[in-house]
């Protein structure tokens, strides 16, 4: 085969989409889903596992889920889906809302950000929204305070919309090389006349909060409102190529880095991890991660667990300790434990018994 021939064929499989790693997002089909529905409280609240609304100042709530409804024939068999609950109708100067993913600087480097080598990029998406209008993409520099905006248009109420959306390169300022957040892709959904006051800055800039969002419409102002995406690619050039379709285990694979859930699914039992009875009212165990996590995670406990030890089973308080990014320390407390014997820890018959483990940025 000839080279020439041997690069016509590469191009080829880029625009049929058979070239992998060129998603900088993780899950933009929505596949993985850890956290279930939830109902959004302090702005931090995922929709779908790596997508997070965003929220200040207004009081606009949701219910937020994954759903089955996808654009026909595009592959996709999930969607990010914002329910709302709360309206506002008149955001005061301050408030913003909107839904975001957001990359570690690490993940970054190959944009050369800050050089003169610097890359563009192309973001594509899936989008369907009760409300049409303009609507506000970002990509924010969290490392130096700089940002770009670009709109784009909801034309049609109730129906799946591609959009597609290039950013030029930026030479100034570079990641940092770290597990930190460095680039932040923002989807606007609403934002108050502190952020709309200016003029839309549409090249990169340093952060003038007045230029950031303006034009959005507000897609919250009722309860009637929903608003879904899929198919959410970041890549490098002035492109966009095929969504990149990853197998469902290395998503979740990815998505564990920064979140993980451990324990009972449903009403029956799961075993957690061994333990050891070093005293009649403690024990001690350890759970190794699948995923090495990008941070030590904080953690929380739900539902009630218990421990095996001899014949008993034993209700326990599930304490954690000794946390780091591969394996979390467990510390069970109880009353009657068989000192200096083995044990395995568990959630009781319980679908709440969950451990659950958090190193979002």
């Amino acid at each position: 085969m000839s080279r020439a021939r041997e690069f016509a064929d590469l191009a080829g499989s880029a625009d049929a989409g058979g070239i992998t790693g060129r998603n900088l997002l993780i899950n933009g089909a929505m596949q993985v889903n850890q956290r279930g529905t939830e109902t959004s409280s302090d702005g931090n609240d995922a929709v779908a596992d790596r997508f997070l609304i965003f929220r200040g100042g207004t009081d606009a709530r949701f219910t937020l889920s994954t759903d089955t409804d996808v654009p026909a024939g595009q592959g996709f068999t999930k969607s990010a889906k914002i329910d709302v609950t709360t309206a506002d109708t008149s955001f005061a100067a301050g408030d913003l809302i909107g839904f975001r993913q957001q990359i570690e600087g690490q993940n970054v480097q190959h944009l050369k950000k800050g050089t003169s080598n610097a890359e563009s990029l192309t973001l594509s998406f899936y989008i369907k929204s009760s409300i049409t209008g303009t609507y506000i993409l970002e990509i924010y520099d969290f490392d130096n305070a700089r940002q770009i905006s670009k709109s784009y248009t909801v034309s049609s109420a109730n129906t799946w919309e591609k959009k597609i959306i290039t950013f030029p390169a930026d030479t100034t300022g570079a990641f940092d090389n770290d597990n930190n957040r460095s680039l932040l892709v923002h989807w606007w959904l609403g934002a108050g006349s502190s952020y709309q006051s200016g003029t839309l800055n549409t090249s990169w800039n340093s952060v003038t909060t007045a230029n950031r969002v303006v034009g959005q419409v507000n897609a919250i102002n009722s309860t009637d409102n929903n608003i879904y995406f899929t198919g959410c690619q970041l890549e490098i050039g002035q492109k966009a190529t095929p969504f990149e379709h990853r197998l469902f285990a290395d998503e979740l694979a990815r998505c564990q880095r920064y979140y993980q859930k451990h324990g009972n699914e449903t009403s029956t039992y799961r075993y957690l991890a061994s333990a050891y009875c070093n005293a009649t009212n403690q024990a001690q165990g350890v759970l190794t991660l699948p995923v090495t996590m990008r941070a030590a995670p904080t953690t929380s406990v739900s539902g009630n667990f218990e421990m095996i030890h001899g014949s008993t089973n034993a209700s326990i308080t599930l304490n954690t300790k000794e946390l780091n990014q591969s394996s979390v320390g467990l510390e069970p407390s109880g009353s009657s434990f068989t000192a200096n014997s083995g044990a395995i820890i568990r959630g009781s018959n319980d679908a709440t018994a969950q451990l659950k483990l958090d190193a979002e940025m």
